[in-house]
């Protein structure tokens, strides 16, 4: 597995992604938060101490060698709102709401929290742009992967043959039990390709959401796709899972960056 520790934190990289960026989807390895949150825990509304969280962001950026100060990161609301970057956040300001986030400037640095959900990394390595987006189910059905796409397109003049795209750690299929709402979302969404997406273990249908922003991005033109294939639920020494720990949990987080 393409695992790497540097000063205690442990994080994974894709195999096939530009030696131009620097990139990772960060384990819960390496941290200082206790249980239930242990220990790289970086969401704030958890329950875990600010002090934590801020401590665990800084040893993330580090061990990557960033400038926490070039963060930039969203208040994620499980839709298809982009957000187009020029400059870091300054650090009072309030979080913009968003699923997506771009930029073509080396000195930011784009981050997202997860826990079950899908991150999604894009690099248009002719152009220079970067992009990272939040898939939860909700946003799956929405087409974020398909808005992910548009969006470098249109804002920038990407051309989806370039793109090379990148589905990290979630929940997998196998631990992703869905109900009638959610079923009936991704036949409304998915069409013809739907049932693929939705196969039953035992009498309950799961969601099987890698499979499901592969195809969107499959749509949109992205040949360039590499799947972490890798399951929260499955691996909890490394994930947070929301669902596998009943909500009581943390937030792993995925960085992504030009390289200066």
């Amino acid at each position: 597995m393409p695992f790497t520790q540097n000063q205690g934190v442990r994080y994974f990289q894709f195999q096939n992604f530009s030696h131009n960026i620097t990139h990772a989807i960060f384990t819960r390895q390496g941290g200082v938060s206790p249980a239930p949150w242990d220990s790289l825990n970086v969401g704030g509304t958890v329950g875990d101490a600010p002090a934590n969280i801020r401590e665990n962001r800084l040893r993330a950026f580090r061990a990557l060698g960033r400038d926490p100060e070039s963060l930039f990161d969203l208040w994620q609301v499980h839709g298809t709102r982009s957000v187009f970057v020029t400059e870091a956040r300054p650090p009072n300001a309030h979080e913009d709401k968003g699923d997506l986030i771009f930029t073509d400037n080396p000195e930011v640095t784009l981050y997202m929290r997860f826990a079950d959900c899908t991150p999604l990394l894009f690099f248009d390595e002719n152009l220079g742009i970067i992009g990272i987006a939040h898939a939860g189910w909700q946003g799956t059905v929405k087409g974020v992967a398909t808005a992910a796409v548009n969006a470098m397109r249109e804002h920038y003049g990407s051309k989806p043959e370039n793109i090379q795209a990148a589905i990290g750690p979630s929940i997998g299929v196998d631990h992703y039990e869905v109900g009638d709402d959610v079923i009936n979302q991704v036949r409304k969404s998915f069409g013809a390709d739907a049932e693929s997406l939705l196969p039953k273990y035992g009498k309950r249908r799961h969601f099987d959401m890698w499979k499901a922003n592969r195809i969107q991005l499959e749509q949109a033109g992205v040949k360039q796709i590499e799947t972490a294939n890798l399951c929260t639920a499955c691996h909890l020494d490394d994930w947070y899972s929301h669902r596998a720990e009943k909500g009581k949990t943390g937030r792993f987080s995925a960085l992504i960056a030009l390289k200066q």
